[in-house]
């Protein structure tokens, strides 16, 4: 599969480097309540819970972090009720993007969204403009340490994943959401250990970033929108040369 999310990687990368952990922990809880309160609290029935739940385990957050976000999900401890809600619009140069929110007030989030495209030169766009651009996508990362591509290929091709990446230091297996437990599943039995477990909007067609001015416009609207505290996650379909990034963050 060509041109799979570079981006995806950069940025988890970068917020490993950069989030804050109780602003990380307070997104992930939110990610786990919405996933309980749509599929219920039993993990092993719920497979969007069962991955939200991996990724806060992955990210060390507390076991009793996770078990109150699916309470407050399921409805066994009061909360507020947050809704996902997807924005759609453009960075400058034409790059699509994708904002993915949880939120207890949806007006405010969509005005704050909205200045955040304005005053870094892009533009909010009517729901669907950009969205066709992409596909969801299961992505599990595997340490390159922990196995061999050899192995890695026998045991996630056979279980029906797409592609295997090379992310540096790791590896990443590219999967259909359906397909994304029974990979996982897999490769627990085939002794591989997981890194992490996630789901991304990929694009297909990526549009080049050759400068470090552009790509300083471009990461100027991303990096606003995942400050927000209501976005969950930014998808970008741009690819950009490490000596460029390495730049344009100087």
């Amino acid at each position: 599969m060509s041109g799979h999310s570079k981006w995806h990687s950069i940025k988890h990368q970068k917020g490993a480097a950069d989030a804050a952990r109780g602003k990380l922990f307070a997104r992930l809880a939110r990610q786990i309540e919405v996933a309980a309160r749509s599929g219920g609290g039993d993990i092993d029935a719920n497979a969007n819970l069962r991955a939200m739940v991996q990724k806060a385990r992955s990210s060390s957050m507390p076991k009793d972090n996770i078990e109150r976000a699916i309470k407050r999900g399921t409805g066994e401890l009061e909360g507020a009720h947050y809704e996902s809600i997807t924005y759609e619009g453009y960075a400058p140069h034409g790059v699509a993007v994708l904002i993915e929110c949880l939120t207890d007030n949806r007006n405010r989030t969509g005005s704050e969204v909205k200045n955040i495209f304005t005053r870094n030169g892009g533009s909010l766009s009517e729901p669907g403009a950009v969205a066709w651009q992409f596909e969801r996508k299961g992505l599990i990362a595997i340490e390159k340490t922990a196995v061999t591509e050899d192995t890695l290929m026998l045991a996630a091709l056979e279980a029906g994943a797409e592609d295997i990446a090379d992310h540096g230091n790791t590896w990443q297996v590219v999967v259909t959401p359906a397909d994304l437990v029974a990979v996982e599943t897999a490769l627990a039995a085939a002794a591989i250990p997981v890194a992490s477990v996630d789901t991304a909007m990929v694009a297909e067609q990526l549009v080049p970033l050759v400068d470090a001015p552009t790509a300083k416009s471009v990461l100027r609207v991303i990096d606003s929108l995942e400050e927000h505290d209501d976005v969950q996650h930014v998808f970008a379909n741009f690819d950009i040369p490490d000596e460029i990034l390495e730049s344009a963050y100087a």
